[in-house]
């Protein structure tokens, strides 16, 4: 009884996480650049069942009957690269990243484009986010204010928000003067990438940061100044996945109600010394 009021209490658990998972995309449905997580359930590992008893025991071996589950978990959460609808905003300083055709990857899985940005400990971060602002120095920043970075790995300075970006991220002032290239960067594997927040991803990789896509002529990418990635969060399935994960959630919590009342039932008539 115990183990599956502990498998009871495995699910609500899992369920539980899974729903903070979906209401953390529902709120971020309108952040720029933002990419839905996706949850994967595991079960835990079955135990098998033998009957004890020598008598029904063929010999050598016990009797087999069957398999006890022991409960599910969260295993992880894999955040879903792909591209969001682009929005018109007008804005000199909003650059969306748009990709095209990418090369295949060993594992199947299609790769991803990122901006390179420079974190608030001036180390190399990864982002999707497209809205950017100047800050008091001229320098391109994020709206949290990280430093986006050129293809020479320095700090963009455009000076004010009369600059042009080209197709290739190339950045010229309003006289035609070249201030830099934004660099975008690929990812063959997206998944090493882990989220820190603030629209940041930092790389879980021994291999170096990532190269660069600009100059590869298996990759085709465009920038749209003006325009801006929105969320890829589809709202109204993820409402369906909300509730879907409240129902379970229910379900298990009516099982572990099931077994609590058996138990106290144990404890009050069944142990009672009459």
């Amino acid at each position: 009884m115990l183990r599956g009021m502990y498998g009871a209490a495995a699910g609500m658990i899992a369920q539980q996480q899974r729903q903070e998972m979906l209401t953390n995309n529902l709120t971020n449905a309108n952040t720029p650049g933002y990419k839905a997580d996706q949850a994967s359930l595991r079960a835990f590992p079955n135990m098998l069942l033998k009957a004890m008893d020598t008598a029904s025991a063929t010999p050598g071996r016990a009797p087999y009957i069957g398999e006890l589950t022991t409960g599910v978990y969260l295993q992880e959460r894999m955040p879903n690269y792909r591209q969001g609808d682009i929005q018109e905003t007008n804005n000199s300083t909003d650059i969306a990243l748009l990709q095209g055709v990418l090369p295949p990857t060993e594992s199947g899985q299609p790769g991803g484009l990122f901006y390179t940005v420079q974190d608030a400990n001036e180390e190399l971060r990864y982002t999707r986010s497209s809205n950017f602002t100047l800050d008091g120095e001229g320098y391109l920043t994020t709206t949290e204010g990280f430093y986006v970075l050129g293809t020479d790995g320095q700090r963009l300075q455009v000076d004010n928000d009369e600059f042009r970006v080209s197709e290739n991220g190339m950045i010229t002032s309003a006289e035609g003067a070249a201030l830099g290239q934004i660099n975008v960067v690929y990812a063959d594997n997206p998944m090493l990438l882990v989220k820190e927040g603030n629209g940041l991803l930092r790389l879980e990789s021994e291999e170096g940061p990532l190269p660069t896509a600009i100059g590869n002529g298996a990759i085709s990418f465009q920038l749209q100044q003006g325009f801006i990635e929105r969320s890829n969060v589809d709202a109204s399935q993820t409402m369906t996945e909300m509730m879907s994960a409240y129902r379970s959630f229910e379900a298990n919590q009516r099982i572990l109600q099931a077994y609590d009342q058996s138990m106290e039932k144990a404890v009050n008539e069944i142990g009672r010394i009459g």
